[in-house]
């Protein structure tokens, strides 16, 4: 019946699926991954690797104050009852399990560090905190050896989430500066004893695959798309899968976990759930397949009509768009519609942006607008090729102009309209407080400010030339709907019965954020946490015989 038959089977290699591995290791089970495209990593790899682990064991070490009462309150307050996803269980369990997560991995080699002054993104709410957020420590990656050249890497450098905030304005504050010569003698640390540092996603995709792999013995098969799960009549008990073009049917003594992201890239399940094509950040390979098999076994679907959403630079020539974390934070610019109105708070969580753009005109253009300081002061990730710039000028997604009505003729707007919400947004900026949309009010706001700025580090007024417009477009990191799960990551039918042998994490999963990005890393962390927590649950389980009487679920 079976070709090869494992305790777990897993479907991704993401942070869900890694997370998942790593646990099924610690549980003694011996796991394959499944990765459907010729690179390893997912939507993790590529991402800023932080994870929001709320009263986790490196704030208890460094006698941080937080707790299991306020990391609850905190995200009943923030997130609320959306639904099933989001249920008051599922929100325990994701609490209760961070300590467990977070000690495997370090059992296993995995070296976290702080974000110590990140803050949550509603750090006034009940419960909120600074500091709640984890990520790697830049590695070496030449301890992969060969598996190196498969990883979905995208920025091949040892800098930290934590350095961001800083290194975008290192040209204007001398805190900013200090760490943005401290990243500089890192990667000449790196190279000077013939190390190749990665930081980030890439490292947290790393050290989770050299203990998931290289130390626990998981396998990870490439190129290896799942096609069909295959049932013992209502139980899931194993794999269909192409590797390297030949079928093989793939058995699950405990379980097959589903974590092969979200549908990004799928412009059919995009315009069908969102009304929109989509401009995600995402990883390629997030085409909805694994949600797919989990609808087919009979799973119920949440959350599908929502994403990981932001606001992004639109790409030039067709290319991936550039998604805006802190720059749309920084004083001396503005984001206006194309009317030229200005419509929400630019430095509220990106995930409320992109809900204001979609409420505001899902279809419409907008525009981030900024002076000679906003160019001149800070980091602009988006700007910084000049042949980009070039080809978005000569596309008309860019422009740039002397005067703000030169500027508006160019952008297709209304002169006087511009005009009159740049003197408005200026006045606000002379006295420091956002009239209309509380801009710099909230300590997440102005961690990405920039405090030699005042009366409001995230206020600047726009009077002095050259002035420049880049659109913008309504942006995700991915999709945040899919498999309802339990507080085991146990697949969940619409009448709340459990699919035995089917666990979903990550974001093929219905998320238990909700509708909201309670902090940084609020994506990876659940994924990471409820992986952990679908291989504990697997490893409980008596070894069952599979096989008999099993059949494929097709389409």
């Amino acid at each position: 019946m079976f070709d090869q038959t494992f305790d777990v089977v897993v479907v991704g290699s993401g942070g869900a699926a890694m997370a998942t591995a790593l646990g099924a290791v610690d549980e003694h089970l011996d796991v394959v991954m499944l990765e459907s495209t010729d690179k390893w990593g997912g939507s993790t790899a590529m991402s800023g690797g932080g994870l929001w682990l709320p009263n986790n064991p490196l704030m208890r070490r460094e006698r941080v104050a937080d707790s299991r009462e306020a990391a609850l309150a905190y995200m009943e307050a923030s997130i609320g009852d959306v639904g099933r996803s989001t249920s008051r269980a599922r929100k325990e369990a994701f609490v209760d399990s961070v300590e467990d997560f977070v000690t495997t991995a370090e059992r296993y080699g995995v070296e976290f560090v702080r974000a110590g002054e990140y803050p949550d993104y509603y750090p006034e709410l009940p419960g909120g905190r600074i500091g709640r957020a984890v990520e790697v420590k830049p590695l070496d990656s030449k301890k992969l050896g060969e598996w190196y050249k498969t990883l979905r890497l995208t920025a091949p450098l040892p800098i930290k989430t934590d350095d961001v905030w800083l290194i975008q304005r290192a040209w204007s504050t001398w805190s900013g500066f200090k760490r943005g010569a401290g990243v500089v003698f890192r990667m000449l640390g790196f190279v000077g004893t013939g190390r190749r540092g990665v930081g980030i996603g890439a490292a947290l995709a790393t050290a989770m695959f050299v203990g998931a792999v290289q130390e626990g013995g998981a396998k990870l098969w490439l190129n290896s798309p799942a096609e069909e799960l295959i049932l013992d009549g209502d139980r899931v008990v194993g794999v269909r899968v192409t590797r390297d073009g030949l079928v093989q049917n793939i058995g699950a003594r405990r379980g097959v976990m589903l974590a092969g992201g979200g549908f990004d890239r799928n412009t059919e399940l995009r315009q069908r759930y969102h009304g929109i094509d989509g401009a995600t950040s995402g990883n390629p390979g997030n085409v909805g397949g694994a949600i797919s098999l989990g609808q087919r076994a009979g799973a119920a679907l949440e959350l599908m009509d929502d994403a990981w959403w932001g606001a992004s630079v639109i790409g030039a020539d067709g290319a991936d768009p550039a998604f805006l974390v802190g720059e749309r934070s920084l004083p001396y610019s503005i984001i206006v519609d194309a009317l030229g109105d200005r419509f929400a708070n630019e430095a509220e969580s990106y995930v409320d942006l992109g809900h204001h753009m979609l409420e505001h005109d899902p279809d419409g253009v907008y525009w981030l607008i900024g002076e000679a300081r906003h160019a001149h002061r800070y980091l602009r990730t988006y700007a910084l090729d000049p042949r980009n710039n070039k080809a978005l000028a000569d596309e008309g997604s860019m422009a740039k102009a002397a005067t703000l009505e030169a500027l508006a003729r160019k952008i297709g707007m209304d002169p006087a309209r511009l005009q009159d919400t740049v003197e408005r947004f200026n006045g606000f900026a002379r006295a420091g407080v956002d009239d209309d949309f509380g801009r710099g009010k909230s300590a997440y706001d102005r961690y990405y400010g920039d405090p030699s700025v005042v009366p409001n580090p995230n206020l600047g007024p726009l009077e002095k030339g050259p002035f420049n417009a880049y659109r913008i477009v309504i942006g995700d990191l991915g999709t945040k709907g899919g498999v309802l799960t339990d507080e085991h990551a146990r697949a969940l039918r619409e009448d709340g019965s459990v699919i035995e042998g089917l666990y979903a994490a990550g974001n093929n999963s219905a998320s238990v954020m909700g509708r909201t990005y309670p902090g940084p890393g609020s994506t990876i962390g659940p994924a990471a946490v409820f992986g952990l927590r679908g291989a504990r649950h697997m490893g409980g389980l008596s070894a069952e015989p599979v096989g008999a009487g099993a059949a494929s679920v097709s389409a």
